[in-house]
């Protein structure tokens, strides 16, 4: 693990992820999910390998927040949370000490001891699990995957609202292909018609 300062920026090397992404690749996984806890709040955390910039994303269902990182060669990161900062230090239960401030630095670096070596298959988000945190999408109450429509059958193109569901919750693959073969992905808020994630046909 080691730090460098760019232009302001805090970066970090995230040592341990090299071993999870080696482990994913071999088993084919492009998303993982696991839990970090610090200063007892537990964080569920996503690494996504699908697209790169690789990402991290950190959420507290609890308080309804999340916030992401950009994972770029090597497995460094800016440190820097912009405005999730305050929130972030809030969340933890630390208050503001101007002599000793909370630095994002040490969150990561702890983080970083904790990242699990192994990657367990059944350890792969569902769509549902990150649509938690992305309110920004289309139909967000729609959560489940449950399907492809083709619409060149139809007669009508895919928009882009449902790519950009596509690619957040499924992976970028997906995205691609129905991208190019004028496919969109079906949701529904019943869990009991969600489908096995599969790439489109």
């Amino acid at each position: 693990m080691s730090n460098i300062v760019l232009k302001g920026m805090i970066t970090l090397k995230l040592t341990g992820l090299k071993e999870l992404y080696t482990d994913m690749k071999t088993k084919g996984i492009k998303r993982y999910k696991f839990v970090f806890t610090y200063s007892s709040v537990s964080f569920d955390v996503f690494f996504f390998t699908d697209e790169t910039p690789f990402k991290l994303m950190f959420g507290v269902k609890a308080h309804n927040f999340y916030f992401e990182v950009n994972v770029t060669k090597g497995f460094v990161i800016d440190t820097n949370l912009g405005d999730k900062y305050t929130q972030l230090r809030k969340i933890l239960g630390l208050q503001y000490d101007p002599d000793n401030p909370f630095k994002t630095f040490y969150f990561f670096s702890a983080f970083n001891k904790k990242i699990p070596k192994r990657a367990d298959v059944n350890h792969k988000p569902e769509p549902s699990d990150i649509a938690y945190y992305r309110s920004d999408i289309e139909e967000s109450e729609k959560i489940y995957f449950m399907g492809w429509r083709d619409n060149e059958k139809r007669g009508e193109k895919v928009g882009a609202e449902n790519l950009h569901k596509t690619r957040l919750l499924l992976d970028f693959e997906a995205y691609l292909t129905c991208k190019r073969k004028n496919i969109s992905s079906r949701w529904t808020h019943d869990k009991s018609l969600a489908q096995s994630f599969h790439l489109p046909d």
